[in-house]
């Protein structure tokens, strides 16, 4: 092959990885965007759920269970998404205290690890160990002798390295560290006020309008899906002489009718009264987040009892594993 052959083969062999690369950076956009829109979609489902459950909740008593089902992740999924947040910026850019928390302490995180390596791997006794028995003038040598892929051999090399300083840790202290500090600050953090201005944002946006549409459709599909659930939840309160008149099938129809008509009625009447009633609520949550001592105590109570939930504790474990592996 002559030189301007190779160079050629050479420059297209560059576009086809640069195309590869650009594709597989697209679809993992696509992907992060989807998991987003969906993740944000849920939670509005649940928060329509939770507000309709309420307002009906003296309709049935099984709709208390919807509510406190509905209540709870939404709760939690506002709680997952602004602790793991906060760990990286402030969230939607507002300055809220005890956020952005590895930016701002990056110095002092620094110092930490810098001190942690002194003490316990830039030590005589370890450092001695790891170089014993390493051929140096024997590896230069070898990857003098073969140039060609050198640069895949440094990083696989790099890669080792990394692997044995990481191997030399103390995995029990450093993961001790690392989890006492999630908790700390976990603590500290204020979840109430920037849950309160994060459903401000919304409303204020009108970006709640939407995806109120896009839930209530879904609810429509669900309710289309679990008819039977219905029937039968009817059935077994009903009393034995409804069953055997039959008029507890009626009920059933009744409701099941009902809703499809509320639903269909919210979709249809940008003005319906269930939908001007939800965002009013909205509104009002968002100012008792804020302002309300007693609410905000018992978000507090919760995010305390959150923290020391095993659950959570497993999950901190699984962040940490994760992130060591990697």
């Amino acid at each position: 092959m002559t030189p301007l052959s190779s160079k050629t083969g050479s420059t297209v062999a560059d576009s086809a990885n640069s195309g590869i690369a650009l594709r597989l950076s697209i679809n993992g956009n696509n992907a992060g965007r989807d998991m987003k829109i969906f993740a944000t979609a849920m939670l509005v489902v649940m928060a329509i759920i939770y507000f309709a459950s309420k307002s009906y909740e003296h309709v049935h008593p099984a709709l208390g269970f919807v509510r406190a089902f509905a209540e709870a992740a939404m709760v939690g999924g506002l709680a997952d998404w602004f602790a793991v947040t906060a760990l990286f910026r402030h969230p939607m850019g507002i300055p809220i205290p005890h956020t952005a928390i590895i930016p701002r302490n990056k110095d002092r995180i620094g110092d930490t690890l810098a001190n942690f390596l002194k003490d316990n791997f830039l030590v005589s006794k370890i450092v001695a160990q790891r170089m014993h028995g390493v051929d140096m003038a024997g590896a230069v040598g070898r990857f003098l002798k073969s140039p060609s892929g050198g640069q895949g051999r440094m990083r696989m090399g790099a890669s080792r390295l990394l692997s044995d300083v990481i191997g030399s840790l103390d995995k029990d202290r450093l993961g001790k560290m690392f989890k006492s500090s999630v908790k700390v600050q976990a603590k500290k953090l204020d979840l109430a006020t920037p849950l309160g201005q994060i459903l401000d944002a919304v409303m204020a946006e009108n970006r709640h309008g939407p995806l109120i549409n896009s839930s209530i459709k879904w609810a429509y599909r669900s309710l289309d899906a679990n008819e039977n659930i219905i029937r039968t939840m009817v059935t077994e309160r009903a009393n034995a002489v409804l069953r055997w008149t039959g008029l507890d099938d009626r009920i059933a129809n009744e409701v099941i009718d009902g809703l499809y008509k509320l639903l269909a009625d919210m979709v249809a009447d940008p003005a319906h009264p269930l939908r001007a009633k939800t965002e009013e609520t909205l509104v009002q949550l968002a100012d008792e987040l804020k302002h309300d001592p007693d609410l905000r105590q018992r978000i507090e109570e919760w995010k305390l009892e959150m923290i020391e939930n095993p659950a959570i504790a497993n999950w901190i474990d699984g962040m940490w594993e994760h992130g060591r592996e990697a």
